[in-house]
């Protein structure tokens, strides 16, 4: 399995392209669906699903472009369903350009293991930047989608509508911590990280021990 990043939008969401020789999957494509498109040629790939990490509106811009033009299904939270379609709740409505996108086809459930043509990784939920939080899990890979609980040096923003502070340390100490040190990072902005080097060194945790 190989991972492309992709940097989109004006606040630098990583989108990700997740692929295993002409199949993949697309991971929070934020914006830029022209951009998406032109990797996705010039990787040969062809994307099976599209699956959420959270659905604030930097997260989903070019969602929509993206399903229709492919035909694909769609993966997302179910406490985070209705802010798919609600500028309000996705926060786009803070912005220039509201955007509402229509429903996803599937909801994840806690802890699941999902198979989607070749791949297979498990659901965990990471709330507290926002309630429907999650992050993927591709454990033959040693690898993590963390969106934007964890980031290189960083958590995600808990001052946001929806947000809940008290949930976000403890869930990516009770989710994602518990992972090996040379598991690869990959957030919902900025660089690649590991989670040993997250342990060490990002100010938010004590060298990953309960405060």
């Amino acid at each position: 399995m190989q991972v492309k990043q992709i940097e989109t939008g004006g606040i630098q969401e990583n989108c990700y392209i997740v692929y295993e020789n002409t199949e993949a999957l697309i991971v929070d494509p934020g914006a830029e669906a022209s951009k998406i498109k032109k990797e996705l040629e010039n990787l040969g790939v062809t994307p099976l699903a599209v699956i959420l990490t959270h659905t604030h509106y930097d997260h989903i811009g070019a969602l929509e472009d993206i399903r229709v033009d492919y035909d694909i299904p769609v993966y997302v939270s179910p406490k985070e369903q209705e802010w798919l379609g609600n500028p309000s709740l996705n926060l786009s409505t803070y912005t220039n350009y509201e955007i509402s996108a229509n429903p996803a086809e599937y909801t994840f459930e806690p802890s699941e293991s999902v198979i989607i043509g070749p791949f297979t990784f498990e659901v965990v939920a990471t709330p507290g930047h926002s309630p429907g939080g999650v992050s993927f899990i591709f454990k033959d890979e040693n690898c993590v989608f963390s969106g934007d609980a964890l980031f290189k040096g960083g958590i995600g923003r808990t001052d946001l509508p929806g947000s809940e502070p008290e949930k976000l340390i403890p869930a990516v100490k009770e989710q994602l911590f518990v992972f090996p040190d040379d598991y690869t990072v990959y957030p919902g902005h900025g660089d690649s990280t590991t989670i040993g080097y997250e342990k060490r060194t990002n100010p938010y945790f004590r060298n990953g021990k309960d405060s």
